[in-house]
């Protein structure tokens, strides 16, 4: 029996602790390699070589410190004690199904569904299982509804498949960890990457749920390697494989490499690149992001495997806290007598000693003093792992749920007799398990949700170092909730590598103010640069850019043979391997849009020279400070100095003949119009509000009208006056003031008409316009319905159309102040500023509308005040010998 300790383990060697409820462990501490099945009698319970995992020892430690720590807990199930039953699954499918069937029923009778020889006092087991077998374990469990906690990785594709009430998840979401991936990529900005994962169920499900979050952050996966121990059984399988890994890896673009496999293949790959660098001299400097929960593997030699590889190395393990007391138990445990069978191997392993009474000729006997912290790290550490922190938290999920039930039954824990069984079933605690809320031994705060334990991952920095030691550093974290943090000043990086921390990217990053254009039939991370278009800016680099090729472009090496046939061989395959991928591309192509790109300024502001900021654009309008606005207000003043100048001239010379002979009361409603014309384009001058953006077009409107209606009443006047001058003509009637106040006044509310009109529907209102002026808000006073503001406008044309061509007919009259030629030029004038005005109004853009409109406003209103009144100062202030009323009758004889 004693000689199974260096051989074998079986099933039999299982710990056992009585008590009123047991907690049964189904641990994953030995690792099987070659599985003997005999089918001509039955199955003996033997592994043959077998793998000890010795940290993993640390699993069935915490168990026991969490039960010995709530059995003495006064508060806690004061009056039950708990005791556990512990096996090693081998994580081998076969021996797993048996340890279960051997865990629930007594001496061995594996018969399901009878209940007669079950464990009944049995309540929750706690493993890791094997993934392959997991669905049917888990129905196992339900069956008997015993609640189940794994801590093995979280699968989200087993919980559907399950569907178990009885499975709880104590290990973070697979969503966690691979958020946690793509947190840390994005950090880095890392983009392109390698994958290599192992070629089997794991690997798949791995991929199938991995490759989707990867596309949705805009990560591209360079080369993606598929691999597993099975396939390098003989030499030329080795030699046939080997070239495409060592190619991929050798990517120089790549400098990250995301590994999901199992120890086995972690410990191969090392083996291999250990070969590439013994036969090439090449040395291989990566990142490498390790699988969850991952270490450093050791023989009994102690030199770390990978050590040189994997140096500065990131994985992700099961958050954690120190446990007040643990370091004490480990410090102070010695397996007792119903221990040492169980521990025995891996005392051998440690110690170099066996704890058996009888005579070993491979190891001495061990004299009671062995200390596990006296170990190294890499065969057992003293703090408290992220598997072992799970395994204590949900010993205590069990025990509290326990307590819940003994207190809703009386109030109180009822006192029990020695080990006797408490009468209460598995099934009773899974609604107490499903959600359960509660501070563990530690006092620290322990939820569970929805059958799974609310937790995340610390990111851990791997450092080794050259005595065969290494540290583990926590240097991030990431939550439940998807939050990630990390310290990027603490995290030691390998030491082969060209560039702290290194570049992982297809092509060189885009410089700010250009967007990534994606190049047909490459992958997305590989793209070309472009300028961002007008009024566009790109201000952040998310993604590695511009591709100059997705092909695979390795170095040429100067390689140095040894001697050895293998060596000759494995270069020639990996130079003929080289070039036939010289124009292969090993790339997964994934779909997802471009994550730089060039994006508009808010309305409000503009982009800079570079296009990689935006500015806030300045608000202009047509000031009063501002030299265009200074010259027109200068010509607008001017003008109406002169109009008054010209209103003085003829007060003064009222009763001269030249100021009677053309009907004095419309000259002085024509120079009073001409002269609020003019300060009416004050309006326009300034920074707009609401009340001004309507007083500027009505009085523009209303003004002109009344302008132009005047120059058309003289006009109609003179015409008159000739017409009626032959006997007997019915026209005379028409030559008094009413008809000229009949056109002025009706002139007048006709135009007022289509002003209330417009007022009344879409009236002029204040508006900023954000796009005619890439850097200016401008401040203007929107028209409101253009079709009323070319109506106001048309009809002022209208009644200058008309007073021109009334004029133009009346221009040869004779009289000796006859105003209808001055007339004809001065309508000339008006239209034709108008006339120019409607183009120049249409195609100016800002604030130059304004001045468009001012400018013209100031040009024809100095037409009508310098056609139709410089020819009568002319004669009133220099030619007073023409202003007699003696010359105009020797004019008429």
């Amino acid at each position: 029996m004693e000689a199974k300790c260096s051989l074998y383990r079986t099933i039999q060697d299982n710990l056992y602790r009585p008590g009123e409820a047991i907690i049964g462990g189904v641990l994953y501490l030995t690792e099987s390699l070659v599985v003997l099945l005999n089918f001509t009698e039955p199955p003996d319970r033997s592994l043959y070589s077998s793998l000890t995992k010795m940290r993993k020892y640390q699993h069935v430690l915490a168990l026991i410190f969490a039960i010995d720590e709530i059995n003495k807990n006064p508060k806690l199930l004061p009056n039950v004690t708990l005791g556990f039953h512990i096996y090693d699954n081998f994580f081998h499918s076969r021996t797993t199904h048996e340890i279960i069937l051997d865990l629930l029923f007594t001496e061995q009778k594996h018969a399901p569904n009878y209940l007669c020889d079950r464990r009944n006092n049995v309540l929750s087991i706690i493993g890791e299982f094997p993934t392959e077998s997991m669905i049917e374990i888990t129905s196992i469990f339900n069956t008997y509804k015993i609640p189940q906690f794994t801590y093995g990785t979280h699968k989200t594709s087993l919980c559907g498949k399950t569907g178990s009430p009885s499975l709880h998840w104590i290990s973070p979401k697979e969503s966690t960890h691979h958020m946690g991936i793509v947190q840390l990529l994005l950090h880095f900005q890392w983009r392109w990457i390698g994958l290599i994962v192992s070629d089997d169920d794991g690997g798949e499900s791995f991929l199938q749920n991995f490759i989707p979050v990867l596309a949705q952050h805009s990560i591209c996966v360079a080369f993606l390697h598929k691999d597993t121990v099975k396939n390098y059984h003989t030499e030329n399988q080795f030699l046939d494989n080997f070239p495409k890994l060592i190619l991929a890896v050798l990517l120089p673009e790549v400098n990250v490499i995301i590994l999901k496999g199992d120890s086995q293949l972690i410990i191969f790959l090392s083996d291999q690149l250990d070969v590439f660098e013994f036969v090439t001299k090449i040395y291989i400097g990566k990142v490498w992001i390790m699988p969850p929960q991952w270490y450093f593997s050791a023989p009994q030699s102690g030199i770390i495997i990978g050590a040189q590889f994997f140096q500065g190395a990131l994985s992700f393990s099961i958050s954690t806290k120190t446990v007040p007391g643990f370091w004490d138990f480990l410090h102070t445990f010695k397996p007792d007598e119903s221990m040492k069978q169980f521990f025995c191997v891996f005392w051998q392993y440690a110690f170099n000693c066996h704890l058996s009474s009888e005579n070993n000729k491979q190891f001495e006997k061990c004299i009671g003093n062995e200390k596990l912290e006296s170990l190294p790290i890499i065969r057992f550490e003293m703090d408290m792992t992220g598997q072992s922190y799970t395994i204590y938290n949900a010993v205590y999920a069990v025990a509290h749920a326990l307590h819940a039930i003994c207190l809703s039954r009386r109030g109180t824990v009822p006192k029990r007799g020695k080990f006797k069984p408490l009468n209460v079933q598995p099934w009773q605690l899974q609604s107490s398990l499903k959600n359960i809320h509660f501070n563990n031994g530690a006092l620290h705060e322990v939820l569970f949700e929805n059958g799974e334990l609310s937790i995340g991952y610390d990111v851990v920095n791997w450092v080794t170092f050259p005595n065969q030691s290494f540290l583990e550093v926590q240097v991030g974290k990431i939550s439940p909730s998807h939050e990630f943090f990390i310290q990027e000043g603490n995290i030691v990086w390998n030491n082969r590598l060209q560039q702290m921390p290194p570049h992982s990217k297809c092509v060189e990053s885009c410089h700010l103010g250009y967007s990534q254009i994606i190049q047909e039939g490459k992958p997305p991370c590989c793209y070309d640069c472009a300028p961002c278009p007008e009024n566009m800016i790109s201000n952040n680099i998310v993604m590695s850019t511009h591709a100059k090729s997705s092909k695979m472009q390795i170095a040429s090496v100067s390689y140095q043979c040894p001697e050895d046939q293998f060596s000759h061989r494995l270069l020639h395959l990996f130079n003929k391997t080289k070039s036939s991928y010289r124009n292969e591309q090993i790339n997964l192509s994934l779909s997802f849009p471009d994550a730089v790109h060039c994006v508009k300024c808010p309305e409000d502001q503009y982009p800079n020279k570079n296009q990689d900021q935006c500015r806030q654009k300045i608000i202009t309008f047509l000031s009063y400070k501002e030299p265009l606005g200074i010259v027109l207000l200068s010509l607008a003043l001017s003008f109406s100095v002169i109009t008054c100048l010209v209103m003085q001239i003829f007060w003064k010379n009222w009763n001269t003949p030249i100021v009677k002979a053309n009907n004095r009361p419309l000259t002085c409603i024509l120079l009073t119009s001409i002269l609020l014309c003019y300060l009416s384009s004050l309006f326009f001058i300034g920074k707009p509000v609401k009340d001004t953006c309507i007083i500027q077009q009505m009085a523009f409107g209303v003004i002109f009208s009344v302008s132009v209606s005047c120059v058309l009443a003289k006009t109609v006047i003179v015409v008159l006056a000739f017409k009626a001058a032959k006997p007997g003509n019915r026209l005379r009637k028409f030559l008094g003031k009413s008809v000229a106040n009949f056109i002025v006044l009706s002139s007048f509310l006709i135009q007022v008409g289509i002003c209330i009109a417009w007022v009344s529907t879409t009236p002029p209102f204040l508006h900023a316009d954000m796009h005619s002026q890439a850097e200016q808000i401008i401040v203007e006073c929107n028209e409101g319905s253009i079709t009323m503001f070319y109506s106001v406008l048309g009809y002022v044309g209208f009644l200058a159309i008309v007073s021109f061509a009334v004029a133009f007919l009346a221009r040869k009259l004779p009289d000796t102040f006859n105003e209808a030629k001055f007339i004809t030029f001065s309508m000339l004038v008006f239209c034709s500023v108008w006339v120019s005005f409607l183009p120049a109004y249409v195609s100016t853009k800002g604030k130059h509308i304004v001045a468009v409109e001012i400018f013209s406003i100031l040009a024809s209103n100095t037409g009508l005040l310098a056609c139709i009144f410089s020819p009568k100062c002319y004669i009133i202030i220099v030619r007073t010998d023409l202003n007699s009323r003696k010359l105009i009758i020797e004019k008429r004889s």
